[in-house]
């Protein structure tokens, strides 16, 4: 059988490759029911001969397939009990591709304040939040025509912050920091090709 684990804390991979239960370097991750940094020699022993790989999935994965529990399935699931989901959403499984298959979603046991913050990752991972920065024009009307146009391709505005210390030399532009919703990776390449074609500079 396959198993799935959290790539910055893949204590299960490092046991299978040294052959026994080694310390692993751990990182933060969402999935802190799988952040273990040592294998328990004894799970290691009955586990072993049952896992024939382990599917790694990242952060951003996690927080997507948290998101997506949320929004279809109206369940709030911690990050180990998403990381099924998440191998799946990021294509890890193919050869379950048109099959049924069951995943068990073990565990609510998530943080509020962390939730707010999957969330957010999950919305920029799936191309539904986008930050960048434009260099406009810092005369009256420059930011209105600048929000306009993003409003025009169907984006909205959610946070929008002038930087005029840091920008270019011409003391007429300023640089602004933009955070805007959006609807897809499509959308954001459409987005910031419509304000380039308009002359402004996006990063």
């Amino acid at each position: 059988m396959s198993v799935t684990g959290a790539a910055v804390a893949a204590s299960f991979s490092a046991a299978i490759a040294a052959g026994h239960p080694v310390d692993f370097e751990m990182k933060p991750t969402l999935a802190d029911g799988l952040s273990v940094p040592k294998v328990g020699a004894n799970a290691f022993r009955i586990a072993r001969p049952l896992v024939e790989r382990v599917v790694l999935v990242n952060e951003q994965e996690i927080a997507l397939a948290i998101l997506r529990l949320m929004e279809l399935e109206k369940s709030v699931v911690e990050g180990a009990g998403a990381a099924p989901l998440a191998a799946c959403l990021a294509g890890k499984v193919p050869e379950l591709n048109g099959l049924k298959v069951v995943l068990p979603l073990c565990g609510g046991n998530i943080d509020l304040n962390m939730l707010g913050r999957v969330i957010e990752r999950g919305l920029a991972s799936d191309g539904r939040l986008c930050r960048f920065t434009a260099v406009i024009s810092d005369r009256p009307g420059g930011l209105a025509r600048f929000a306009g146009l993003i409003a025009e391709e169907g984006a909205s505005v959610v946070d929008i912050a002038h930087d005029r210390a840091f920008c270019s030399e011409d003391i007429n532009t300023v640089t602004v920091h933009c955070v805007v919703e959006t609807r897809d990776e499509g959308h954001i390449a459409t987005l910031k090709a419509r304000l380039e074609r308009e002359g402004f500079q996006i990063g």
